[in-house]
């Protein structure tokens, strides 16, 4: 499976790359007032808001700054939940330290055997060690998805 890897501190994390649409440098946000801590803010991605979350914060650890390697890992993030109806929009995960592109074996994936953070899922052990992906559809909370991607004819 190919994935893109990038880092959360120490730690090495990774999303299937038929989950990443496109890759952009990191760029100013506007923020958004009332919002948790790890939305990083709104993209203006060719004239249309794109939320982002700083996946540093939302794992819990202390962003350190912007790096050259830094970039806003741009996913279509399911916003309904599964059936006929699924819908997607787009989100920004800003990352740091990304990595690129690299290529895991399925069958050594292996169940975490933790909680508490439900977006986190399989890891993988390689020869640069421990490498999580991350589940996108459980990445943010009901009531985060609701205020980012309001209902239509909702107010944002």
């Amino acid at each position: 499976m190919k994935v893109m890897v990038f880092h959360i501190g120490a730690d090495r994390y990774a999303l299937p790359l038929w989950a990443v649409a496109r890759v952009l440098p990191a760029a100013a946000l506007k923020s958004i007032p009332l919002a948790p801590d790890y939305v990083a803010g709104l993209l203006d991605l060719h004239g249309a808001p794109v939320p982002v979350i700083d996946l540093s914060a939302l794992a819990g650890v202390a962003p350190e700054q912007l790096w050259y390697d830094s970039r806003i890992i741009l996913v279509d993030y399911p916003v309904a939940d599964g059936g006929a109806d699924e819908t997607t929009r787009p989100l920004g995960l800003l990352a740091e330290h990304v990595v690129g592109v690299e290529t895991i074996d399925s069958a050594a994936l292996a169940d975490a055997g933790v909680s508490g953070a439900p977006f986190l899922g399989q890891v993988a052990a390689d020869g640069a060690g421990m490498l999580q992906l991350i589940t996108l559809a459980q990445l943010l909370a009901p009531d985060v998805r609701a205020q980012l991607f309001p209902a239509t004819g909702e107010a944002a």
